[in-house]
């Protein structure tokens, strides 16, 4: 048996709504991406409007849609020959509560240390 085998398996039955998450953070990564993302939070965009803040060719660009589009994060529709995008809001709210649940793991966990670091510095608690 192989150390790792299995190991997947283990961690969708115990994680199944998040399993579907790498993606959308490799989508997030990079920051042509993000701010992709970021202006179609404002309302639905056509390809050369979201292009042009970026100095980048148009078939650069379209790499960095369909990746976006295959993380799940867009969505588009064509209208004659304009291409339009818009953001599936679906995948960022996953996205959204997996680290909320990491934030509150981690606070729960440095509230602990916190209580323990002031119990040793507190005498009467010896």
């Amino acid at each position: 048996m192989e150390l790792t085998e299995g190991w997947a398996t283990r961690i969708v039955r115990v994680m199944p709504k998040y399993f579907e998450l790498g993606p959308v953070f490799r989508a997030l990564a990079h920051p042509t991406r993000r701010a992709v993302v970021e202006r179609l939070g404002q309302g639905p965009a056509a390809t050369k409007e979201l292009a042009r803040p970026f100095q980048v060719a148009l078939p650069s660009f379209l790499e960095h849609m369909e990746i976006l589009e295959a993380s799940g994060l867009v969505r588009s529709t064509k209208r004659g020959r304009v291409r339009i995008w818009r953001l599936a809001p679906r995948r960022l709210a996953a996205a959204e509560g997996w680290l909320a649940e990491q934030r509150a793991i981690w606070e729960r966990r440095l509230d602990q240390l916190d209580d323990y670091l002031q119990a040793m510095d507190d005498p009467t608690t010896s």
